[in-house]
């Protein structure tokens, strides 16, 4: 279903889908110059539906602000309407009640962690091939939620940030990474090992 999300002065469109019987659901936290048309994105959340999970899949930005570099990487604002999503999931009357769980990738990594660390309602978060690192390690260090960081195996740079922010974590956590994937998990069968590692995680911690 089509919805409308109210984050302060905006209005964020984005796509709830929920499988008969769904205990939790994931909002998707898109990287810089992304949409909720993300074909990776929307791909993770096909295999989520199979496992029965729902997903929320919006628009962290507005098309103006998406045309601004620097508002794309403005974690605190991405954080602020991810945890606006957050506060709709759970006032809605066909989703309140659902565990919650966050799936970032690049920059929507880092909002991801910073929403666990701030909304303990968010039971489980999953980042792909994110920057988590720039979620900063105060923020780092409260997460609570499980966090899975996933990445891929020639991804050399952003490996790295991942294990330094991987250090940081407090909660559950696991590190996977996916060989012969780059950053965008382009590669033949990549994407579809990081959507099973998700819906595992996303399965094991958001389960009614």
């Amino acid at each position: 279903m089509e919805v409308l999300i109210p984050a302060g002065k905006v209005s964020l469109p984005g796509t709830a889908t929920i499988p008969e019987g769904a205990g939790g659901i994931v909002a998707f936290a898109h990287g810089s110059g992304s949409s909720r048309h993300s074909p990776r994105n929307r791909y993770v959340a096909e295999v989520l539906h199979e496992y029965g999970i729902a997903t929320l899949l919006f628009d962290l930005l507005t098309p103006r602000e998406d045309q601004t570099y620097e508002t794309r990487f403005d974690i605190a604002l991405l954080t602020e309407r991810l945890l606006a999503a957050v506060d709709w999931l759970e006032k809605n009357k066909d989703t309140q009640g659902m565990k919650i769980g966050c799936f970032g990738a690049s920059t929507g990594a880092a909002a991801a962690l910073q929403a666990a660390a701030k909304h303990p309602a968010i039971a489980a978060v999953v980042s792909r091939g994110g920057r988590p690192d720039l979620a900063g390690p105060q923020a780092l260090a409260l997460v609570r939620a499980p966090t899975l960081l996933i990445v891929g195996g020639r991804d050399d740079i952003v490996i790295d940030l991942n294990r330094q922010a991987y250090g940081l974590l407090q909660c559950e956590k696991k590190l996977e990474i996916v060989p012969g994937a780059t950053h965008l998990f382009e590669e033949s069968g990549t994407l579809e090992q990081a959507a099973e590692h998700a819906a595992r995680w996303f399965t094991k911690h958001l389960a009614a």
